[in-house]
């Protein structure tokens, strides 16, 4: 197997580029931006984050190995006396990503891109846990979505891998374009649009338009997109005589998914129907959005040609990522942790995993603010009440800003909340509180950092 590698002439390729001493460079095998993973003929790239300044550690990248330096060409002056070819750039950033594109192209292995306000990280590494019964596949770790993270995740794939499976993230407009020019994508999925980053993208129609750009770019490579035929916004917005794939609960999609039962935990059977064939699988996931996640990773599973004997037996093993849906079963509770982030639909989706457990008579919300939602934020708060009014024998307990207008409306609908402007105080609840027979929810954004109170709860049933 011939082994990948950039070249010296990949380099002239980089828009403004000025290289010094370019006969000190052949090829390498790796590119990195972390002077501590340096190895033997590593390419160098410095980047300015918030916190660092790859910069300041060229001098060490170039010690432990690496045979070229990509730098800021406003920093020449400093580095000139360094004995290896040395890469001078507008913006180190976007030579990153340009370099991440020119690795892409020499893997040949196939871009799988996922977006999507929910469910994106869950159904990323469903899809991986899938793909690498069949093939070598490298994944975005955690939630590396961003200009970053995204071209971090196609270098770290090394030669050999066949699918690489990325995940897209946004907050603004554009960066959505960024990322999928760098991946173009062979394969492109939005698992669906909602009221996510509202404060930068407006409405749900600016969440289609940014998410859309994954789509774009997929079709300009001759890609194949995979739709969520359920979501009316996706199925509205295609463009017409776009190659693609659908799948859904409703109407006739190419593969339609069906809940056939919960067992007394919340987990399910879900059948997944594909033209005349039927299967069942029982999921070790929790609520209908994770029966909506599972679907998509095994439409694009089927179309990569994965065996179901393989997805059965891989089914099996698929656990949710940390701090989304994540079960615990104690001696006479039950904690839902759905902590990493929060909106809308998310926190609905959590409410309906609650209301489809069947053990424990009582419900716990503990639920703190959803950020990002622009004007209508104190709107969309408000609103979780008329999922709140549907479970029986429920107990909420609130804390932020925000959340204080839900507090406020179960109480005009007399039901039971209390609401905490600290987290001392809520701590305080719940230490007191006998959290016997209640199943418990804790949710909120990731900026209210709501996972300390599921470490408070473990640590009281331990």
């Amino acid at each position: 197997m011939k082994r990948a590698s950039i070249n010296i002439s990949d380099l002239f390729d980089l828009p403004g580029a000025v290289i010094y001493n370019p006969d000190e460079f052949k090829s390498c095998g790796s590119v990195s931006i972390d002077s501590r993973t340096i190895k033997k003929n590593t390419l160098f790239v410095a980047i300015k984050g918030q916190n660092f300044d790859g910069h300041n550690f060229v001098e060490q990248a170039v010690k432990s190995g690496a045979n070229a330096v990509v730098i800021d060409s406003r920093n020449l002056k400093k580095f000139k006396g360094i004995n290896i070819t040395i890469i001078t750039v507008p913006d180190t950033i976007k030579a990153y990503g340009q370099i991440a594109n020119i690795w892409r192209r020499k893997l040949g292995a196939k871009i799988i891109s996922i977006t999507g306000s929910n469910g994106k990280t869950t159904t990323k590494d469903i899809l991986a846990e899938l793909l690498q019964s069949k093939y070598k596949v490298v994944k975005t770790i955690s939630n590396n979505n961003n200009h970053i993270g995204v071209p971090l995740t196609i270098l770290s794939a090394k030669s050999g891998t066949e699918v690489i499976v990325l995940e897209h993230g946004t907050n603004h407009f554009g960066e959505i374009e960024y990322t999928s020019e760098i991946a173009k994508p062979d394969i492109a999925i939005i698992t669906n649009i909602g009221e996510s980053h509202l404060e930068f993208l407006i409405d749900k129609s600016g969440v289609y338009n940014e998410k859309a750009k994954l789509f774009d770019a997929c079709i300009a490579n001759n890609g194949t997109v995979v739709i969520n035929s359920d979501d009316p916004i996706i199925k509205k917005n295609l463009k017409k005589n776009t190659k693609k794939i659908s799948y859904g609960s409703n109407g006739n999609p190419d593969y339609k998914g069906k809940i056939l039962r919960y067992n007394d935990y919340g987990q399910l059977v879900l059948e997944i129907t594909s033209g005349e064939k039927s299967n069942e699988f029982v999921l070790p996931l929790y609520g209908k959005s994770n029966a909506q996640n599972f679907l998509a990773a095994y439409t694009i599973a089927d179309m990569m040609g994965v065996s179901k004997t393989a997805i059965q037996k891989v089914t099996k093993k698929i656990t949710s990522p940390k701090g989304r849906l994540n079960l615990f079963v104690f001696n006479n509770s039950l904690l839902v942790d759905d902590t990493y982030n929060s909106n809308p639909v998310s926190v609905k989706a959590a409410i309906d995993v609650i209301k489809n457990i069947k053990v424990y008579n009582h419900s716990l919300l503990i639920l703190g603010d959803m950020f990002e939602l622009g004007e209508r934020a104190i709107e969309f708060h408000k609103h979780l009440a008329e999922d709140v009014k549907n479970i029986k024998r429920v107990r909420v307990a609130t804390i932020g800003k925000l959340m204080k207008n839900l507090a406020d409306e179960l109480q005009k609908n007399s039901i039971d909340s209390v609401h905490f402007n600290t987290k001392k105080q809520l701590e305080k609840f719940l230490l007191a509180t006998d959290l016997t027979n209640y199943k418990i929810l804790v949710k909120g954004s990731r900026g209210m950092k709501m996972e300390q109170f599921v470490e408070l709860i473990k640590t009281k049933a331990a």
